[in-house]
């Protein structure tokens, strides 16, 4: 399902043929209701197939139709699975969706059948018609990026969104479209032509940097590790070596940090959070705090093979207190991913949780500690709602009534991302460019890792929040070709 395994034993995930088929670092996800479920794992495990439905319950905007489940593998299919040991007597979608068709069907054609037996199910459903691709890919298609949110389904898709409701299309416009898309797609990835392309871009004297810009920030992360083997095949040299030799400053480190498989970018910028003097702990609340359990295990073991030591251990050495605490909850990645929601429950937490902080003298920081990092996201979405009613107030102003520093960070880093992930990234960005000069090193991080999930949304977050487009932003702290190279991330034309 992952690649390169997740973190357990071999014995306990046997080898699977399977491809992931959303894009890793979409994090935790509302699960369907599963009835006679056995698993081996301490929390319930979600299947490959329950898991795309998630996806595609969550985020609407940026998983619709077959199309991104497709297109957005993260890597090729060479990996042990996460705790799969699943049986489901009743699965919730029809079987013959397009992740069980043989690959060689083409995305056209999976994408037909998919469609097919979706809408013999849902027959009403609406669909917006432009969903389905990332903003890079929609810019190269001269496609305006999504920022929608539909109804039809029967789904909640979140109180949490206070922008794009009601707006749906009609299924044939909506296949009329994706078809489009699909058929453009499917006859423009050319990997060895885009070696070749960008063999002669650094080749001889000068770089166009232009045609590094429309290959490398245009293809999604498993277009683009394909695109380095065709070209260490023709070639005989290192793809990331030779951008580091053509480009220099924050291009060039945005170019690299594209090529990097994205688990191990992932791994990378933990790794340099904690190396050297000092530690920088956004780094770690924003990576461990907005993560699955499924992706957690597959940094934490990708982390050993590529640094020879344990995650956990690097935490415990690099932080302290509560904070520590609070990151070792996290990475033991055992937070409950059922969706199953209590409201009975819910207001005990609630009640506890005040007990904790507001009504004693001083804080009881490992019950918000052992609530936040346990419970699922619907649970704790129920969990802030009780709390409000109870004190009038959100939870987050009691957070920053009751702590302080780094724990207080990390603490309303998961608050945010349970009520509006799209609002919390569209923080952290607005944060690396307020001010005098900007974190370019948080800019990049969050433009890479949320580019193939949910930046559309978090673009129209941004201009909610803060009044300004996220491109005017953009321009008026970066310039050049990274500047032009971001552009293209964030599916903006490119100007002046």
């Amino acid at each position: 399902m992952y690649p390169y395994g997740s973190g357990m034993p071999q014995s306990s995930h046997p080898s699977t043929n399977e491809q992931p088929n959303v894009p890793f670092g979409v994090g935790w996800v509302t699960a369907p209701v599963q009835q006679n479920v056995t698993h081996s794992s301490p929390y319930p495990p979600p299947t490959a197939q329950s898991y795309q439905q998630q996806q595609f319950q969550q985020y609407p905007n940026q998983h619709d139709g077959a199309a991104n489940y497709l297109m957005h593998a993260s890597y090729p299919s060479t990996s042990t699975s996460y705790p799969l040991n699943v049986n489901v007597s009743s699965p919730p979608y029809p079987t013959n969706r397009a992740d069980n068709v043989a690959p060689h069907q083409g995305l056209h054609q999976q994408y037909q059948q998919y469609s097919q037996s979706h809408f013999n199910q849902h027959p009403n459903a609406s669909y917006p018609a432009d969903r389905g691709y990332t903003p890079a890919m929609t810019a190269s298609y001269g496609y305006e990026s999504p920022s929608h949110y539909v109804q039809g389904h029967g789904y909640d898709y979140g109180l949490d969104h206070s922008y794009g409701y009601g707006h749906g299309y009609g299924h044939e416009h909506v296949q009329q479209k994706l078809n489009q898309h699909l058929t453009a797609y499917e006859e423009g990835f050319d990997p060895v032509k885009d070696a070749h392309d960008l063999r002669k871009a650094m080749k001889g004297f000068g770089t166009d940097e232009d045609k590094l810009i429309e290959i490398i920030c245009r293809r999604s992360n498993e277009q683009r590790q394909e695109i380095q083997r065709q070209y260490k095949t023709h070639f005989g040299k290192d793809l990331i070596e030779d951008i580091k030799s053509e480009t220099s400053a924050n291009f060039q480190k945005l170019l690299v940090g594209l090529l990097r498989p994205i688990v191990d970018y992932y791994c990378a910028e933990l790794n340099d959070a904690m190396a050297g003097l000092g530690t920088d702990e956004e780094v770690l609340i924003e990576i461990l705090c907005t993560l699955s359990n499924l992706e957690i295990h597959t940094i934490k073991n990708q982390y050993l093979r590529l640094y020879g030591a344990h995650l956990e251990s690097e935490l415990k050495s690099e932080t302290s207190g509560n904070f520590k605490r609070l990151l070792i909850s996290l990475c033991t990645a055992a937070r409950d991913e059922s969706g199953r929601v209590d409201p009975n429950k819910a207001k005990e937490d609630a009640r506890e949780l005040l007990k904790a902080g507001e009504l004693r003298v001083g804080t009881d920081e490992s019950m918000f500690n052992m609530i936040l990092c346990q419970r699922n996201y619907q649970q704790l979405k129920l969990i802030f709602q009780e709390y409000e009613n109870m004190t009038g107030h959100s939870f987050e102003k009691a957070l920053k009534k009751e702590f302080s520093g780094d724990i207080m960070e990390g603490l309303i880093a998961i608050y945010k991302c349970v009520t509006n992930k799209a609002d919390y990234f569209a923080s952290r960005l607005h944060k690396s460019m307020a001010g005098i000069g900007t974190n370019d090193k948080q800019l990049i991080r969050v433009i890479i890792t949320r580019c193939e999930i949910d930046l559309a949304d978090i673009k129209v977050a941004f201009e909610r929040l803060y009044g300004k487009s996220l491109k005017s932003w953009i321009k008026g702290d970066t310039s050049g070709h990274y500047k032009h190279a971001l552009y293209a991330l964030v599916g903006e034309q490119r100007s002046s």
